[in-house]
């Protein structure tokens, strides 16, 4: 039998994450939205390119507008992604009462603000820690990759990047674990790119959002979150950079911060602590600490 994966919110993030689950023909799947129409209408499509991308994965949309969400037993994942989207001036923060309703019983968080998001679906959902978790470090580390490789003129191949820290502008990049062809990064490049970088990959969504004028980013987003899905469908045991909920790992606790962790069948089953320097961990403290503002204001 193969896998299920429910794709929750129908938009462009849901509806690309959808369809990567499909081409890559790595589980059937579910797609949801309050709308009436589109979501069914989008997974027949994406149904009916099957004959052409030589994929059997089934896919099919409803509406849950009336709250019977039966078609989506047995999922194996359960991506959120429904949500307001940022416009531009809007920062991931200011979606956090737009969209605490929208949680649910999940797996894989999407929707912004990604921790304090994923802190609310541990507390409704009930379920336990490891099954619970969010996107965030492979797609800001994507965008940092993106730019190492342009700014090095190399295949982004070549190019592993390290983003931890809570999904936004306190994010933590890391330099010193990012690497080109398994050189350091700082040993390829001058403080001053290496620092541009950094910052640009901070303002990666915003940089996006104000190029699409409306909307937000869902190429990159998607492709970050299939990545997460396949590592637990596959049981791969693979180390990302993902949102988990800590409790005294890096001297953070009751918290979700994006941290290095072993995906695999189970969800989160390690959380890997690595040695930071100083600066580093006054870096992620902070960005933790910016979390927990986030969670306090929804009393959780």
């Amino acid at each position: 039998m193969r896998k299920k994966v429910t794709v929750v919110g129908g938009g462009f993030v849901g509806s690309t994450t959808a369809q990567r689950i499909v081409d890559k023909e790595l589980a059937d799947v579910v797609l949801t939205d309050i709308l009436d129409g589109p979501p069914a209408g989008k997974g027949l499509d994406m149904l009916e390119s099957g004959p052409i991308t030589r994929t059997d994965s089934h896919a099919a949309g409803i509406c849950t507008a009336n709250g019977d969400y039966s078609a989506t037993a047995n999922s194996d994942v359960v991506v959120i992604t429904a949500g307001f989207p940022r416009k531009p001036g809007m920062s991931r923060d200011d979606l956090l009462k737009a969209n605490y309703d929208v949680v649910n019983c999940i797996l894989v968080m999407v929707t912004n603000p990604l921790d304090a998001m994923a802190q609310a679906a541990l507390k409704i959902s009930k379920f336990p820690k490891n099954r619970v978790m969010g996107m965030a470090g492979v797609l800001d580390s994507a965008r940092m990759s993106s730019f190492v490789a342009m700014e090095c003129k190399v295949s982004v191949e070549n190019v592993h990047s390290f983003v931890l820290g809570g999904h936004g502008d306190d994010m933590v990049p890391l330099p010193r674990y990012s690497t080109v062809a398994g050189i350091p990064l700082p040993d390829l490049l001058p403080k001053e790119r290496i620092d541009a970088i950094v910052e640009r990959t901070r303002k990666g969504g915003a940089e996006i959002v104000n190029l699409l004028k409306t909307g937000s980013a869902y190429y990159a987003p998607s492709a970050a979150a299939v990545e997460m899905v396949e590592a637990i469908l596959k049981d791969k045991k693979k180390i990302l950079p993902c949102c988990a909920y800590l409790e005294g790992e890096y001297g953070i606790k009751g918290l979700f911060v994006g941290v290095p962790v072993k995906l695999g069948a189970k969800g989160v089953e390690e959380i890997i602590q690595i040695k930071l320097t100083p600066e580093e961990n006054a870096a992620l403290q902070k960005s933790a600490h910016s979390v927990k503002e986030l969670v306090t204001v929804l009393g959780l």
